[in-house]
């Protein structure tokens, strides 16, 4: 049969894992992207536009391509590369950071094109990249019970319907704990929904403008940041998680998207990591082939928060930090575990992965990049010294 068949009855479990990825994705950074643009001058419809485009992005890429690969393929925005404009766009004019973000997504669009960045992938040995995963995820999984000490009784009750639920309704555990955290949160009167409008976006564009100072002041660290911090660990979590669906596309698709939204406020939008795990373990769903559905309702939800711009910004922002990090954690234990068991598989490789997942999990940034980089390379110039990287990349 041909074309999109959900499964009967409709898979909760699915549409689950879709909100928590957008809620996380959300709650996690768009702080971030509301700084990045007051930073380049922006008003307060161009931020909007923002939120906007980048919704877009995120919810096409993700229902296209996880339609086209029949995988789970979830893409997000560039957090690093937001943190990166904050500081760089000071005093740029809007049209030349707009020609930034159009210089950016060509580059990440030529890097899939000519196939260098899945060639330098393949040689990636799964271990590492489970470890580098493990190391990403485990302070979301510690920050599930850091979260207990501002507000015990609504974790505490979280943590404990999970244990519950896990062992006799395992497929629908995390809406069920999701949705007894938001009551917990309304009866504690920690819901600040006071003064939300609903408004629909409206995108704005500017023309971009090229300067070559902006270019290799802002251009080119927007495009090595989003490469090396997010697409990156992105592509070690899909191997991580069996998928090796192919990466040059993928790479080259979101470049593509960023192109052409760009004039809208669309600075990078790359393959997901810490989002993307939580569309790619057994709570989303049972049978790995049918997670796609995941990435696809994430894309429903970010196409929805693309269509209310900064509106839907503000209603996830409305959410306790308590409960965001209680959900987040609660729905990775399982892959955070699939993780550390995948890592220490193998003798030959599991002092490199133990020191990918310490370098990673560090936190450790140097140049702008971050730590997952940073595990991948401690990672593989370990193999290169105890064991010899052909031996172990065949």
């Amino acid at each position: 049969m041909s074309g999109l068949s959900l499964p009967r009855p409709l898979p909760l479990s699915t549409v689950a894992a879709g909100f928590v990825t957008v809620l996380v994705g959300f709650t996690s950074s768009v702080a971030i992207i509301f700084q990045a643009a007051q930073a380049a001058g922006a008003s307060p419809a161009q931020v909007s536009s923002w939120i906007a485009a980048l919704g877009f992005a995120m919810g096409i890429t993700c229902i296209g391509l996880s339609l086209r690969y029949r995988n789970p393929v979830v893409t997000a925005w560039s957090t690093p590369g937001a943190a990166l404009l904050v500081t760089s766009l000071a005093g740029v004019p809007m049209e030349y950071a707009i020609g930034a973000f159009v210089f950016c997504g060509a580059l990440m669009a030529l890097s899939g094109i000519t196939g260098w960045f899945e060639r330098v992938m393949n040689h990636l040995p799964l271990p590492v990249a489970a470890a580098m995963m493990a190391g990403v995820l485990v302070h979301f999984g510690m920050n599930a019970f850091v979260a207990m000490k501002t507000n015990f009784a609504m974790v505490l009750a979280m943590f404990v319907a999970y244990l519950v639920l896990k062992r006799f309704w395992p497929r629908y555990c995390v809406i069920l704990v999701l949705l007894l955290g938001i009551a917990l949160a309304a009866l504690q009167g920690q819901l600040h929904l006071n003064g939300l409008q609903l408004q629909i976006a409206r995108p704005v564009w500017v023309t971009p403008a090229f300067s070559w100072q902006v270019l290799i002041g802002v251009g080119i660290p927007l495009f090595v940041v989003t490469m090396a911090s997010q697409n990156v660990p992105g592509v070690a979590v899909m191997r991580a998680a069996g998928y090796n669906t192919p990466v040059s596309p993928l790479i080259t698709w979101t470049g593509v998207t960023t192109l052409v939204l760009a004039p809208f406020g669309c600075f990078a939008v790359n393959l997901a990591a810490i989002s993307a795990a939580l569309c790619m373990g057994k709570d989303a769903h049972e049978d790995p082939s049918q997670r796609y559905l995941a990435a696809i309702f994430a894309g429903i939800f970010y196409l929805l928060a693309g269509l209310f711009g900064a509106t839907v910004g503000a209603l996830f922002t409305a959410f306790p930090k308590e409960l965001v990090m209680a959900i987040a954690g609660i729905a990775l234990f399982g892959t955070i575990a699939n993780s550390l068991s995948t890592a220490m598989r193998d003798d030959n490789l599991r002092e490199p992965a133990l020191i990918t997942f310490l370098v990673t999990a560090s936190g450790t940034s140097l140049f702008g990049i971050g730590s997952a980089f940073w595990g991948l390379v401690a990672g593989g110039l370990t193999i290169a010294i105890l064991n010899g990287w052909r031996r172990t990349c065949v």
